[in-house]
């Protein structure tokens, strides 16, 4: 059909024959999750107990959310923008992408118990070998606003939009790596912390000793008599901030009047004092850290007060302080454990990142169960692709804002020609090059894998996987698995 535009005429015409794909580098992540085992497993062991002939497979129901989630997608019904796609589905075991009403079905089958079991087996495999060296547990519950009459959706605590109903994401992370251990969701009245411990506690008493946190760290939601009491049960140093209640102001006064304040950089002062709190079974150890609040300009004059004298008016500054009182079990200074607590402001970026990039503020159903299945999908999917980006570029994390268009994107033309399946990549990223010899190499290492291990099992190439990823921050003993990791190539 011709078609006149600024730049003149074009005859369009639709070209249905040759298979093409937008998710042309989605080849290179199917080979990942195929050479750790994790997408074959994960299938398998679905229980969706499907029994008619016409049912979809595992594969089908599983990658289209997959596929789904990673294309950035927050509702069930985007799920159709891909079911044109015939190129990439077969790359993960497809047969065919489902619609969205066969997606919202079948996960309405698997059963509460069930789903939970494989999902918590299914993420506990992705992070477990990472356990073995000292590491840091963060706790901390994002708020997800629903809109409707969905099971659970309850007004409670909700800082963004006061009285709109919502549901409570209590989410367990592996601090620094940005790996989400486990999510439970709750109805939007159960944001408190004494809601999501019985899940963490959980999840602590079925790891051994040794891959148990070096400390449990948290805000002021998690302060309170039942998890310190709970860890120091079980012997976990924790590190929790306290709510500014009367008695902890009253001892914020004392510790001012005694002074011997020390540096706890980046502009904090600190100072150790202790405190038993009205239900607290004893004394603890608590760290009180102060900053001093700069005036906005202009306000000079009201932060002063006269000071009379002799030679008249002079002013004199009122010094401001904001303050944070941390209580501790750890065995480090004042400065140590301000700096500690610091850097968990870094856990707010995986929430930001699992809710405005990957779903969890979307993808809602009138049953809770379901709401709970895909935040676990979801979580595990976001795992996956986080070490898969970090198996790309071993520098740093990066978020899906900048990796997807990065290593998923790019036009992809599909042909067959005696026997093999070739796919052509139109990778149009201004970083080009550079993706290139980055996924060359990776592809690489995984070909090596494959080829030259073919004697280990799933979970033991897995761990020559993350050994590859995190090579240059894990201690070298704890890398010596006995068999030699494939060349590059």
């Amino acid at each position: 059909m011709p078609v006149d535009t600024e730049g003149g005429r074009y005859h369009v015409q639709w070209d249905d024959s040759a298979p093409m794909t937008p998710l042309g580098q989605l080849v290179f992540f199917a080979q990942f999750l195929h050479a750790g085992g994790r997408w074959e497993d994960f299938c398998r062991e679905a229980p969706f107990d499907f029994t008619s002939p016409n049912a979809p497979s595992n594969e089908d129901v599983l990658g289209s959310m997959l596929l789904s989630i990673l294309c950035g997608h927050t509702r069930y019904a985007h799920v159709n923008a891909l079911r044109f796609d015939t190129v990439t589905p077969p790359m993960l075991g497809m047969r065919k992408v489902v619609s969205e009403d066969s997606a919202r079905r079948n996960l309405k089958k698997l059963d509460q118990i069930g789903a939970r079991r494989w999902q918590g087996k299914h993420l506990r495999a992705t992070w477990e070998r990472l356990l073995r060296h000292p590491w840091m547990l963060d706790i901390d519950t994002t708020v997800k606003t629903v809109f409707g009459s969905q099971e659970g959706a309850q007004v409670g605590y909700n800082p963004y939009k006061p009285g709109r109903p919502s549901h409570a994401y209590h989410t367990y992370w592996i601090a620094r790596l940005r790996l989400c251990l486990d999510v439970e969701v709750r109805p939007g009245n159960q944001s408190s912390a004494c809601h999501g411990m019985p899940g963490l506690w959980e999840l602590i008493d079925s790891l051994p000793a040794e891959s148990r946190p070096h400390a449990i760290r948290g805000d002021c939601n998690y302060g309170s008599e039942g998890a310190m009491a709970e860890c120091e049960a079980r012997g976990i140093p924790y590190l929790f901030k306290l709510r500014q209640t009367p008695k902890v102001k009253t001892l914020i006064n004392a510790l001012e009047h005694v002074g011997g304040w020390i540096d706890c950089g980046q502009g904090f002062e600190g100072i150790e004092g202790e405190l038993q709190l009205n239900g607290w079974s004893r004394k603890r150890r608590v760290i009180v850290a102060r900053r001093r609040i700069k005036p906005e300009e202009g306000e000079t004059e009201k932060n002063t007060l006269p000071l009379l004298s002799r030679c008249g008016e002079l002013p004199m500054e009122v010094i401001s302080y904001e303050y944070i009182v941390l209580a501790s079990t750890l065995p480090y200074k004042a400065p140590a454990l301000v700096a500690l607590y610091r850097e968990r402001g870094d856990a707010e970026n995986p929430f930001d990142e699992l809710k405005n990039q990957w779903g969890w503020a979307g993808f809602t159903t009138q049953d809770l169960n379901r709401c709970q299945i895909t935040a676990r999908l979801i979580a595990q999917i976001y795992n996956w692709w986080s070490l898969y980006a970090r198996l790309v570029d071993r520098e740093r994390h990066r978020e899906a804002v900048t990796t997807r268009p990065e290593l998923l994107g790019g036009v992809a033309r599909q042909t067959r020609h005696a026997g093999q399946t070739r796919i052509s990549v139109n990778l149009s990223h201004a970083k080009g090059n550079k993706i290139k010899t980055q996924l060359a190499e990776a592809s690489a290492f995984l070909q090596g894998l494959l080829a030259s291990a073919e004697q280990l099992s799933n979970a033991q190439r897995w761990e020559r996987i993350l050994i590859r990823i995190f090579e240059k921050f894990m201690p070298q003993k704890l890398l010596d698995t006995g068999t030699p990791i494939p060349a590059t190539g």
